[in-house]
């Protein structure tokens, strides 16, 4: 186990004797940090790990380091990791003496980081087959803030639904742009890569009381940097509807918007929080809101309040987003479908789209080929 020059957490270390000098001099510091906080999903990680093997092979192990920060797990997560040892697969594994709490153990990914670059990974996600080769490349050739390296959702098989198709790498100068680009994955912490250079001055922990403990960092680099990249590859595969239950009001309204607001003092642009504004309202929220109605799940009048309180008066909220809220379900359903469909198009979302549907029927297929 490990310790940094960052804040102390209660997480006992080998190295007590040692100083963090002492230690840093027995390796040479890597381009990239991959960090993956983890807690009780051990199978997830298996298959996290030895993917990530496979993509380190093909870089080097000394440019990129694996952090696993185990939040005390009570399943075979050590052993996974041990596994992933003996397999080959260089792991810095920091066991914490007690639950953290999850927002305490991605800052402490941050902290302990080592690279100049940061990637905080989840363990149930897997880079794809190239994705880090292609992210050293990019790495050791510039300066970037952030990296968006583009994700897609997953249900079963991660290989066979990958939307595939190639992706031009976007470089931006303006960062207010930037962020407006990458808005619809810019809290998905495992598709974005972090320039540590551009957060000397910024608390790692400063939003561990809220559900975005670490979207501030995102913020903050990319504001800080005098240019981002936008990869247009699918090269992450994040795991669907595999979080722990929140209220999504309070998560992406509420806390989302307070962040947001207070980085206008780091250069985030009024029209650009207005932009953004509008991109959430006509491709982003409609899905949310149709999965409220539809799933009957989660507080109808709490969000329409906090959505109300944020964008009371814009014509879109109103003839956009309200209706999904207020109609009679079978209409609201209707009109979110709409809203959803045409939201997502409007955003380049064809390609993955139809791959959904398609891993969707084959699934379906499959089970009633079972039944028979």
């Amino acid at each position: 186990m490990f310790f940094s020059s960052g804040p102390r957490y209660p997480t006992p270390s080998l190295y007590e004797n040692l100083t963090v000098t002492e230690l840093k001099t027995h390796s040479p510091l890597p381009v990239l940090t991959i960090a993956i906080p983890t807690w009780n999903r051990h199978e997830y990680l298996r298959q996290n790990l030895r993917q990530m093997k496979v993509e380190i092979d093909t870089v080097g192990h000394h440019l990129v380091e694996v952090l696993v920060s185990d939040n005390c797990s009570s399943d075979e997560t050590p052993d996974v990791v041990r596994e992933a040892q003996d397999a080959g697969l260089p792991i810095r594994y920091v066991r914490n003496a007690e639950n953290l709490g999850w927002a305490l153990n991605f800052a402490q990914c941050v902290d302990l980081a080592n690279g100049k670059y940061l990637l905080l990974f989840g363990d149930d996600d897997v880079l794809c087959s190239g994705a880090l080769a292609l992210l050293v490349e990019l790495l050791t050739s510039g300066d970037p803030g952030v990296i968006c390296l583009r994700p897609y959702g997953y249900d079963k098989d991660y290989k066979l639904e990958n939307p595939g198709g190639e992706g031009r790498v976007h470089q931006f100068s303006d960062a207010s742009r930037f962020l407006l680009r990458i808005s619809q994955y810019f809290t998905l912490t495992s598709a974005l890569v972090i320039n540590r250079t551009m957060l000397r001055d910024v608390d790692s922990r400063q939003f561990v009381h809220t559900n975005l403990a670490t979207f501030h960092l995102v913020l903050r680099a990319a504001l800080a940097a005098k240019s981002n990249l936008y990869v247009e590859k699918f090269l992450v595969a994040s795991k669907r509807q595999n979080s722990c239950s929140y209220d999504y009001y309070k998560v992406f309204v509420d806390e989302f918007w307070s962040i947001i607001d207070q980085h206008r003092q780091y250069g985030l642009r009024n029209d650009a929080i207005r932009l953004l504004e509008t991109l959430r309202l006509f491709t982003y929220y409609p899905f949310y809101m149709l999965d409220l109605r539809t799933s009957g799940l989660g507080d109808l009048k709490g969000t329409y309040q906090a959505l109300d309180a944020r964008f009371h008066g814009r014509m879109l909220f109103k003839y956009w987003i309200s209706p999904i809220l207020l109609l009679p379900r079978p209409f609201a359903i209707v009109w979110g479908a709409l809203a959803m469909t045409l939201g997502r198009l409007a955003r380049g979302d064809f390609r993955r789209g139809i791959t959904f549907i398609q891993s969707r029927v084959a699934r379906l297929l499959q089970g009633s080929r079972r039944e028979l």
